[in-house]
């Protein structure tokens, strides 16, 4: 499990630093803490759910503790109970709970991003994501966001594309 950094600010320098080294066109976008959920950051700061991509932590729910991160636009659902599963190879998995999130990435819940994750946590992105100009994730905290172009994922060692990771919201 990973150590929590002390502050928000060693969580966003850590960020900044993956990114830098990823050699990306990132844009830096503070935000209020309160608004770092993320309908209410689309809300506030004029940005459309659509390229608003958040990273969810999975865990296994029998057998051997596993663990994934998984990136998917706001504006469909994970497929947690088949593709996720099947992706983790166990027989049942579930959204990670707050604290166990908060344990494995070091990072704040409302600001959970797919940079600076740990190397040996697998990272599903969802197709869409892929399809878009430029997407939002987190920042690592619930201070800022990160704006920049999707391919930047797959800069990442531990990246994997899934087409239909997530679905529509129905």
């Amino acid at each position: 499990m990973a150590t929590l950094p002390v502050t928000p600010q060693d969580i966003e320098r850590r960020v900044r630093e993956v990114l830098d080294s990823l050699g990306v066109d990132y844009e830096w976008m503070p935000c209020d803490p309160d608004f770092a959920d993320t309908a209410a950051f689309c809300a506030k700061y004029g940005i459309a759910p659509d390229i608003s991509a958040n990273t969810i932590v999975v865990a296994s729910r029998r057998g051997e503790p596993a663990y994934c991160a998984c990136v998917v636009l706001a504006t469909t659902r994970l497929d947690v109970n088949n593709v996720v599963r099947r992706l983790m190879g166990v027989p049942k998995a579930s959204f990670a709970a707050a604290e166990e999130t908060v344990a494995i990435t070091g990072m704040m819940i409302g600001g959970v991003t797919p940079f600076a994750l740990p190397d040996t946590l697998p990272l599903y992105v969802d197709a869409a994501v892929m399809q878009r100009e430029r997407v939002v994730t987190g920042a690592g905290s619930r201070s800022a966001k990160v704006m920049l172009p999707p391919d930047a994922l797959r800069r990442l060692p531990n990246a994997s594309v899934i087409d239909g990771l997530a679905r529509a919201h129905a």
